[in-house]
C-alpha cells in the first residue's frame, strides 16, 4: 500500500503558464480565489481591452455607414438625421459599459435602434454581449423583442435599396446569427469552467484517497505495534515476575531469565525503532528487517519455549514458502497474539498451534490452550489485540473466531484465503 506525505495541501487552481491575458475576465476570476470575493468586480485583462476596443471600433464603423445611409435616405428629415447621428454616437460610447450592465445596455438599445440607424452597430454589440454574459432567459426576451420590432422598423423607415421583405429577412437572420454566436461563446466559457471544476474535484478526490490510504496504513502500523510489542513485553513481564517471586532461584535460572529479559527488551526497542521509522517515512515497506511469514512460526514457537511456555506446533503445510507473504504474515501475527494471550491469561498451560491448508482450500490456523491449573490470574488487558486480529483477517479476505472452549480453555481459529 502506498501512501503520501502527511503534508498534503489543498489543490490549487490550474495554472496557465503565465498567459492569463489570453483569457477573458469572466473566466480568469474563477481561477483566482481573491477575485471571487463578494463586492469585487473582476479586473479587465489585456484580452478584454482588445475585445472592447474592437467592439467599439466595429460599432463606430457600422455607425458611420448608418449615418451615411440616413443622410441619403429621402424618407428621413434632416433634423431626425442629426438626432440619429448624435444618438448613435452616444450608443457607441456606451459600448464601453457593456461588461458592467449587459442587460441594461441591451434593453436601452431596443428603443434607440428603432429610430437611429447610426446606433445599429452598438445595438448588435449590446445583443451579442447579453448572449455571452447572461443566461438564456434574458437573451430570449431581449432577442425576441428585437426580432419582433424589425418588421415595424422597416415599415416606418423603408430601406431605399432593398425591398421590405428582403430587408426584414436579412436583419432577422443577422440578429439570429449574433444571438447564436454569443450563446456559443458562453457555452465555451461554461465548458472551461466545468473542466476547471472537474479538475479541482478530481484533485480533491485524489487527496482524500491519499489521506484514506495513509490512515489505513497508520492503522495497520498500529496493529503491528500492538502485536509485536505485546509479545515482547509479555516475555519481560513473565520473567520479571519469576525473578520477583523466586529470589532464591538457582543462579543459572536467574541468569537465563535475565538474558531473556535483556534480549526481549532489545527486540522490543528494535521493533519500536522500526515502527517509528515507518511512521516518519510514510511507507509501510521501509522497515529495516523483513516482515515475518509463515516460515517464521518455528522460530516463534522456539522463542516462546525459551521463555518457559509449553508450546506444541503442528504445522501441516508442506511448503510454507509457497504461502503468499501477506497471508503468511497474517497467520504469523495470529499465532503470535494467541501465544501472548495464553502466556498472560493461562500461564503454565500447554498451548497448541495448528496450521493446515493448501492452495485453493485456504489456510487454517488455530491457537488453543486448556484451562490453567489453579486460580486464573487477573491480567489487565484492553482486548484490542483480538479486535485487531479480526480486522486483519477480514482485510485479508478471511475470517477469525475466538472465545472460551468447552473444557474451560480458550481458542482462536482463523481461515485465510490462499490462491
Amino acid at each position: 500500500m502506498s501512501t503520501v506525505s502527511a503534508d498534503v495541501r489543498v489543490p490549487e487552481p490550474p495554472e496557465h503558464s503565465g498567459r492569463h491575458w489570453l483569457l477573458p475576465s469572466a473566466v480568469i476570476h474563477e481561477f483566482e480565489p481573491d477575485a471571487s470575493r463578494p463586492g469585487r468586480r473582476p479586473r479587465r485583462t489585456a484580452r478584454d481591452w482588445i475585445v472592447d476596443f474592437t467592439c467599439f471600433l466595429l460599432a463606430v464603423l457600422v455607425g458611420i455607414v448608418g449615418a451615411d445611409a440616413v443622410t441619403d435616405n429621402p424618407h428621413v428629415p434632416h433634423a431626425l438625421a442629426v438626432v440619429d447621428q448624435w444618438t448613435g454616437a452616444l450608443a457607441c460610447a456606451a459600448v464601453w459599459l457593456r461588461r458592467r450592465w449587459p442587460v441594461g445596455l441591451a434593453v436601452a438599445t431596443i428603443p434607440v435602434g428603432m429610430f437611429s440607424d447610426t446606433a445599429g452597430g452598438a445595438c448588435m454589440i449590446a445583443l451579442f454581449t447579453l448572449a455571452v454574459h447572461r443566461p438564456f432567459r434574458y437573451v430570449a426576451w431581449v432577442g425576441g423583442v428585437t426580432i419582433a420590432l424589425i418588421p415595424l422598423y422597416f415599415w416606418l423607415r423603408p430601406d431605399p435599396e432593398l425591398t421590405y421583405f428582403v430587408a426584414v429577412v436579412i436583419f432577422v437572420l443577422l440578429t439570429a446569427v449574433l444571438v447564436g454566436w454569443g450563446l456559443l461563446v458562453r457555452a465555451k466559457r461554461q465548458l472551461m469552467l466545468s473542466l476547471r471544476d472537474r479538475s479541482r474535484r478530481a484533485e480533491t478526490e485524489a487527496r482524500l484517497r491519499a489521506e484514506q490510504a495513509q490512515q489505513l496504513a497508520r492503522e495497520a502500523i498500529a496493529r503491528e505495534m500492538h502485536d509485536v510489542l505485546a509479545h515482547r513485553l509479555t516475555l519481560l513481564s513473565v520473567h520479571a515476575g519469576a525473578l520477583e517471586f523466586r529470589p532464591d532461584a538457582p543462579h543459572a535460572e536467574v541468569a537465563r531469565a535475565a538474558g531473556v529479559i535483556r534480549e526481549s527488551a532489545h527486540e522490543a526497542l528494535q521493533d519500536l525503532r522500526e515502527i517509528i521509522g515507518v511512521l516518519r517515512a510514510g511507507e509501510a515497506d521501509d522497515a529495516g528487517r523483513p516482515q515475518p511469514t509463515l516460515a517464521a512460526l518455528d522460530h516463534l514457537a522456539a522463542e516462546s519455549r525459551e521463555a518457559g511456555a509449553k508450546v506444541t506446533l503442528d504445522n501441516r503445510v508442506t511448503d510454507p514458502a509457497a504461502v503468499p507473504a501477506s497471508v503468511g504474515r497474517t497467520a504469523y501475527r495470529i499465532a503470535q497474539e494467541g501465544l501472548t494471550n495464553a502466556r498472560k491469561h493461562a500461564p503454565g498451560a500447554e498451548v497448541t498451534v495448528s496450521v493446515s491448508g493448501a492452495p485453493g482450500e485456504g489456510l487454517t490456523i488455530s491457537v488453543r490452550n486448556p484451562r490453567p491449573d489453579g486460580e486464573i490470574p487477573h491480567v489487565p488487558g484492553s482486548g484490542q489485540g483480538l479486535i485487531g486480529l479480526t480486522e486483519r483477517a477480514t482485510l485479508a479476505g478471511g475470517r477469525l473466531e475466538h472465545g472460551p472452549q468447552g473444557d474451560g480453555g480458550f481458542g482462536v481459529r482463523a481461515w485465510l484465503p490462499w490462491g
